[in-house]
């Protein structure tokens, strides 16, 4: 049985493509309120993993329990609608729209309109205090009005965070949320992503070891499709196994390394 303070749990997690196996028998735990790092050179299994977790990809074997309860054949909708929101499932921004009304299409759901394109605008209106008070939540509450193609690059991932928190999300998946980022964005983000965590769980890919090292609780660092070590930042950071993954040289240091 998972444990009570277990959000997520997965057991002998396999994925395999053609003989290749890119995930191999990857136990995950998550504890609720925490932020999980899932770390690891290219070819990892990362992203697989999220596939995986988001139910775009089947297991092979093994099994995904979120809440005491087997996923494992559920339908990524289905995952969803349990509030495992993975940050670009829905987060795709529309680079015309406001940024108040790109959170407003996100929290559409929640009244049942979400296809409902031919009604009036006035029937979205009931949402806009919601709206503003998720982009207040980011720190884009000066930017309701502005079109999203106008946005920084920084400014419009804290869009996608917001729209990733209208659907209301238990477990957060984010997928290197700082990619690309110059170090003042990287830094807003980072700060978001610590603010957002509260009374959430949240589980991130990230390169940004100066991010990995500020933010995370755990640690979970993949090679070839296999967890390699499990911990704190110090901890990890100092396994000989994990610097030579990195570096190449187990007598390398950890920081500053990017995946």
């Amino acid at each position: 049985m998972i444990l009570g303070d277990t959000i997520l749990e997965t057991r002998g997690l396999t994925r395999e493509f053609k003989g290749f196996i890119a995930v191999n028998g990857v136990n995950l735990r998550v504890r609720r309120g925490s932020i999980h790092a899932l770390i690891g050179p290219n070819g990892a299994g990362k992203t697989t993993c999220f596939n995986l977790l988001t139910k775009f990809l089947a297991p092979t074997a093994g099994q995904i329990v979120f809440n005491g309860i087997d996923i494992t054949r559920e339908r990524p909708a289905q995952v969803a609608r349990r509030g495992i929101i993975r940050s670009f499932q829905i987060s795709a921004v529309f680079p015309h729209l406001t940024a108040l009304q790109n959170v407003r299409v996100a929290l559409q759901r929640s009244l049942g309109t979400a296809f409902y394109f031919w009604r009036s605008e006035r029937t979205l209106r009931q949402l806009d205090d919601q709206a503003i008070d998720l982009l207040t939540q980011v720190g884009l509450a000066d930017f309701a009005d502005v079109l999203t193609v106008e946005l920084s690059y920084g400014r419009k991932r804290a869009l996608e965070i917001a729209t990733t928190l209208a659907m209301e999300p238990e477990l957060m998946l984010l997928d290197e949320p700082t990619q690309g980022m110059g170090h003042e964005d990287v830094d807003r983000v980072t700060a978001l992503i610590k603010k957002v965590s509260s009374g959430r769980t949240i589980l991130m890919v990230e390169h940004n070891m100066n991010v990995i090292a500020g933010i995370s609780d755990t640690i979970t660092v993949l090679q070839r499709g296999e967890v390699l070590a499990e911990g704190t930042y110090a901890e990890v950071s100092k396994n000989p196994l994990v610097t030579q993954a990195y570096m190449g040289s187990a007598d390398a240091t950890l920081a500053g390394a990017h995946a």
